[in-house]
């Protein structure tokens, strides 16, 4: 069931008509996607994650993202991988249930209407991660969601 609350659709970051990356986000998680320049060798390509930044690009030219994340993250299990010319980065939410406007600071916001859809979506997640018997898939909150990360209590930790 917990699939059925998974992100619908990825937002995009376009700058200049080009798109620079789309990402999506669960309780756990940011995902950005990149998709990789034809006719470079998958070597090439580097990512560095730290907890408060990541760098993309191709090893001896200038980066193609060099910047502050929107939140910390945990570095010891944030990656990247590259598939089907495709570089996905998972960023570990240091905060879990924290409803991220974008993954870089200052670029791509959310606008707030899709800022308020993303925090409903996260906040049905976690009541499905604390429910596992119950669909949460068609419940709907009418109004303003509260904070996902702190409502009740805040999240459970294991």
């Amino acid at each position: 069931m917990a699939e059925k609350l998974a992100p619908e659709k990825r937002h995009s970051f376009v700058h200049n008509g080009q798109t620079v990356f789309e990402w999506d986000q669960t309780l756990d998680e940011v995902n950005m996607y990149i998709n990789l320049p034809p006719n470079v060798h998958s070597k090439q390509f580097y990512c560095k994650i730290q907890s408060k930044h990541v760098e993309v690009g191709i090893k001896g030219n200038p980066p193609y993202l060099n910047h502050d994340l929107t939140c910390p993250v945990k570095t010891d299990s944030s990656f990247w991988t590259l598939e089907d010319d495709v570089m996905h980065i998972t960023l570990t939410k240091r905060d879990k249930g924290q409803t991220w406007a974008s993954p870089v600071l200052g670029e791509g916001q959310l606008d707030p209407y899709a800022s308020d859809l993303e925090q409903k979506r996260l906040m049905l997640q976690r009541f499905q991660e604390e429910n596992p018997g119950f669909d949460f898939s068609q419940a709907q909150f009418t109004g303003s969601c509260p904070d996902p990360r702190t409502f009740m209590g805040g999240i459970r930790s294991d």
